[in-house]
């Protein structure tokens, strides 16, 4: 409900029961449990995120979001991470959620603008630990600017490990144009890249391209997927993998 809350901007609590198919007296108290929570600002008749609050502490809404399917593509991630690389992390809650299994890796070397996942390895022994600079932006929670590009643009990962707001069609978008830049530049620094995306993401769109499909080495996604979304990235040849968000 809160992916689709997000999404939409605003959503009435007729819609949302309708919607999800249940009664309005239990999307009022899940809408009380996200009001309580800092996630949504509900009003009377419905419920919105378009207030400064929310805006501010979007990084802590997103971490909300899909957390089982995040889980489950860090997990699958990792798999493809070898001891003794250089990774690139983005500033994504999906990234932040990698972070916490990277030790498992060690030695590595970690290049990340992400805070998040700078705090979640500070103190990791076997980590190298390059942060980017920049400016901090606390809505991300992460810095971004000419100072982080520059950073990146003298720095080589063996993999970038990345995600994105939206999938239409076979392209990837990102609503911000500033995220988008520094995206684009540690997909740039990096010799393989890996797009983490969970399945409520496709056929959605946002206003920034990010890349097409094509230009990932891999993309993996959540078993959820839509079938009508497999059959599009079948016909395009994208290489992709479907993973299972166990409970």
């Amino acid at each position: 409900m809160l992916d689709y809350i997000i999404q939409a901007g605003s959503a009435q609590v007729d819609e949302l029961a309708e919607r999800f198919g249940v009664s309005r007296m239990t999307v009022h108290r899940d809408l009380d449990a996200l009001s309580e929570q800092g996630m949504v600002n509900k009003q009377h008749g419905g419920v919105t995120t378009r207030s400064s609050s929310v805006f501010e502490s979007n990084f802590a809404l997103r971490s909300h979001i899909a957390t089982r399917e995040k889980q489950a593509l860090a997990r699958a991630a990792l798999e493809e991470i070898a001891s003794g690389e250089a990774v690139m992390l983005d500033d994504s809650t999906t990234a932040a959620e990698l972070a916490l299994l990277l030790p498992a890796r060690e030695p590595l070397t970690v290049i990340t603008n992400g805070l998040e996942s700078i705090d979640r390895l500070k103190t990791a022994s076997g980590i190298k630990l390059i942060t980017l600079g920049g400016d901090y932006q606390p809505r991300f929670n992460a810095t971004f600017g000419l100072l982080c590009e520059q950073t990146l643009a003298n720095l080589r990962a063996n993999v970038a490990m990345l995600s994105a707001s939206a999938i239409l069609g076979t392209a990837a978008y990102v609503q911000d144009p500033t995220v988008t830049q520094i995206k684009r530049a540690q997909m740039a620094a990096a010799e393989r890249r890996i797009l983490l995306v969970h399945s409520a993401k496709f056929g959605q769109g946002a206003l920034h391209r990010l890349a097409d499909l094509d230009e990932f080495d891999l993309v993996l996604i959540d078993e959820s997927l839509a079938a009508e979304h497999r059959t599009t990235l079948d016909e395009a040849g994208i290489h992709y993998r479907l993973i299972e968000a166990r409970p």
